[in-house]
């Protein structure tokens, strides 16, 4: 059983701490600059709280340290816990830019701790069970992939704190244009090169953008489209993979965004069309599923699925996009 302390206990750290205690690890430090939310998640898992996180990474009894912060304390909590030798998870987007993330693993390099992004969508289980597919090869060679991924917004969104580019780094790039990205490399392996353009459509955030748009191309060939939004109205998450055999498509992630769905199909000129779909229901487990492999990693001293790398070039692809969309180029991954 891992000791293990949560920074941020709003929603998030509420979330993860749920996850942790089902995999069988212990929340025993809970900090939060909001004294009351930090005592009422300790009061909850019935563990001690502060209000300074640096009494997490100082506490000789912590074995790891889940940040669930605002994007501007990523980069400063990540390093100072690596240095004191303390395991990290790290909410999704690792940093706010890629200097910040390149100072990550720098600092993660000199530890032997391990660090792990939040991509919880690895662990869905319709998108994983489609990277099993794809990875039997029963899709072939994958041609190219499409992801639209969005949210409605809310109220008042121009005063959340993901709305100040100077706490986020960016806008829905930066927020659910993370996980398309990283859900592009995993399936397809290394971009090459991106195409993009963003832009402040409806909510008064500028200079931080409501939707992103791009096109992504990998190293081995294939495509990828992209967008993200915070206009969709009603929440939306699609996934598609398509190959010179086949194709996979994830639908939906349960809750607000519909039943989570994998459909599977074949490419067949001379017959039917003949599609086949897994529905999956019940509660999300991809936070408990990603906690138990993250925990797995660091009793068996391995690299974590959805690693420091991982996040550090979902973060470079964003600002590639951002490059892209201001001057109007293509951008060469290896020239940013």
């Amino acid at each position: 059983m891992m000791e293990v302390a949560i920074i941020g206990c709003g929603r998030q750290g509420d979330r993860r701490a749920a996850a942790l205690k089902e995999a069988g690890d212990k929340l025993s430090l809970a900090v939060d600059i909001v004294p009351q939310l930090a005592k009422n998640l300790a009061g909850k898992y019935g563990c001690r709280y502060s209000t300074d996180w640096k009494a997490a990474v100082q506490d000789n009894g912590i074995d790891a340290v889940l940040i669930c912060t605002s994007n501007d304390s990523h980069a400063e909590i990540s390093i100072a816990a690596l240095k004191a030798g303390k395991n990290v998870l790290c909410e999704k987007p690792l940093a706010r830019n890629p200097k910040e993330a390149s100072e990550i693993l720098s600092a993660l390099k000199s530890s032997k701790a391990k660090l792990k992004c939040g991509f919880n969508h690895r662990y869905h289980p319709a998108i994983a069970m489609a990277k099993s597919h794809v990875e039997s090869g029963a899709i072939g060679r994958i041609m190219f992939m499409r992801c639209r991924y969005g949210i409605t917004g809310r109220e008042g969104y121009e005063k959340d704190w993901r709305a100040n580019a100077a706490i986020s780094g960016g806008g829905q790039l930066m927020d659910q244009g993370q996980h398309a990205i990283d859900l592009f490399r995993w399936f397809g392996g290394e971009i090459s090169e991106v195409t993009g353009h963003v832009d402040t459509m409806f909510w008064k955030i500028k200079p931080v953008e409501d939707n992103a748009f791009a096109i992504l191309h990998g190293k081995a060939g294939h495509t990828c489209m992209m967008h993200v939004s915070w206009t969709e109205w009603k929440n939306l998450f699609s996934f598609e993979v398509f190959g010179d055999k086949g194709y996979v498509k994830v639908e939906g992630l349960g809750g607000s965004y519909g039943k989570e769905r994998l459909f599977t199909g074949k490419r067949d000129l001379s017959g039917p069309f003949n599609e086949k779909a897994t529905e999956f229901s019940g509660s999300d487990i991809s936070w408990e599923e990603e906690w138990k492999d993250f925990s797995n990693s660091i009793k068996r001293n391995k690299k974590p699925l959805g690693s420091a790398d991982d996040g550090a070039a979902a973060v470079k692809i964003a600002y590639s996009i951002y490059k892209s969309s201001a001057t109007g180029k293509s951008v060469k991954l290896g020239s940013f």
